[in-house]
């Protein structure tokens, strides 16, 4: 399915320039697939209660099986320089565009599930080329996206051991084999897990930390959330809506993860069917199906149905529905729990993530918090959703810490 276009010598550690090239062979299976799909009745209800709607995943299905495209992803990813390098024994792939301004801030930006690299790719270019979105020179970066492993074009892992902590430890060898001395990082959902752990591991390298997804929902107001209890007397208003959202996502939203939490293999299914894929990925939480469902209804969103089977394409392409899953029985800590972070922290807070931080619990989260903002439209997949505003989110939030 890819090629790697040289090898740069034998050594393990080198770092391999590499392109994609899906054969065609390949793509006609996927629309024979999607034409194929076997379909259950529709929901007895006429709300998302009962999971993703019949009418949704079957507009999606007619779109992708008849008139999406999958060379213009190819070609979009394809315009930026693609790389491999095995770290800890395994091959971890990564998108790395280097600016063209003086003193740019090298910066590493970490997906999540189900996310992957196409989740990122709208913010390259405002990142590493700010003078061309209305930003200063100033604000440039040198930019690096990985793909986890088990995810995209990296390897498989074929032991255990691959939890968020190691990964945050292949973060920063990945970047410090790339020569920079100094670097930052961001990430939401996964990613923003694995940077509070490289916050918490503060190799001297790390001048700090963004997250568009803090780790910093109160130990006592978390536990209520989860267990179904009231909520801690003494919150705020901002604060009880943060935890009514948690204790719906908690009561709601959060059967994928158990599941692949539990018994990630079962999911063989989601690895056979596109269609039982698609349907997997766009119920993460329900903010974030309910915009996909109004695309696929033909209304102007933040994404595009391209964008949304852009993504689903390339987990069916790189077969990692059930490599990625594992990562969740891997991952023995909670995101929305503080960790300890040690390093200077940026948060910027969407109005429809799954769960929000108030500026007092990510300042009792945080001590060496440096920029806190609420914004007014975005949620859970801020980078692929609201390019700019996250964009501008990262320049702010990395500001103090330039030189």
């Amino acid at each position: 399915m890819t090629e790697v276009a040289q090898h740069a010598g034998s050594d393990a550690t080198a770092i391999r320039p590499f392109q994609i090239n899906v054969p065609e062979s390949e793509l006609a299976d996927l629309r024979r697939r999607i034409n194929a799909t076997k379909w259950p009745e529709r929901e007895t209800v006429a709300d998302t209660s009962q999971g993703v709607q019949l009418a949704t995943i079957q507009k999606l299905a007619h779109y992708w099986g008849t008139d999406y495209d999958w060379r213009k992803c190819e070609a979009k990813l394809n315009a930026l320089p693609h790389f491999i390098t095995e770290i800890d024994g395994l091959d971890i792939h990564f998108i790395h565009v280097r600016s063209k301004h003086e003193n740019a801030l090298p910066l590493i930006v970490t997906h999540g599930w189900p996310g992957s690299v196409i989740e990122q790719l709208k913010i390259v270019d405002p990142l590493t080329n700010p003078t061309a979105h209305g930003a200063s020179a100033s604000d440039a970066f040198h930019l690096v996206i990985p793909s986890m492993p088990g995810y995209g074009f990296s390897g498989k892992p074929t032991t255990t051991g691959w939890g968020p902590e190691r990964i945050a430890r292949a973060n920063v060898a990945l970047m410090k084999r790339l020569g920079y001395t100094k670097f930052v990082a961001q990430g939401g959902d996964w990613g923003a897990l694995i940077v509070d752990l490289m916050g918490v591991q503060a190799p001297p390298e790390l001048l700090g930390i963004h997250t568009n997804m803090a780790g910093a929902v109160p130990p006592e107001t978390d536990k209520a959330a989860f267990t179904g209890a009231p909520p801690p007397p003494d919150l705020s208003a901002e604060e009880r809506h943060a935890y009514d959202r948690l204790a719906f996502f908690y009561t709601k939203g959060l059967a994928y993860a158990q599941e692949m939490g539990n018994h990630p293999q079962t999911l063989y299914g989601i690895a056979d069917s596109p269609v039982g894929l698609a349907a997997w990925i766009i119920d993460h939480d329900i903010r974030s199906y309910e915009l996909i469902a109004r695309v696929f209804d033909g209304q102007s969103e933040g994404l595009t149905r391209d964008d949304v089977l852009d993504n689903i394409t390339h987990y069916w392409l790189t077969n990692t529905a059930v490599s990625s899953a594992r990562l969740y029985w891997e991952n023995k800590l909670s995101f929305v729990a503080p960790k300890n972070v040690a390093v200077p922290v940026a948060v910027s807070v969407f109005p429809d993530e799954i769960y929000t931080v108030s500026r007092s619990w990510a300042e009792r989260a945080y001590p060496k918090l440096i920029h806190y903002n609420r914004l007014d439209k975005g949620g859970h997949f801020a980078a692929w959703e609201q390019p700019q505003f996250l964009s501008e989110e990262i320049r702010a939030g990395f500001r103090p810490l330039r030189k």
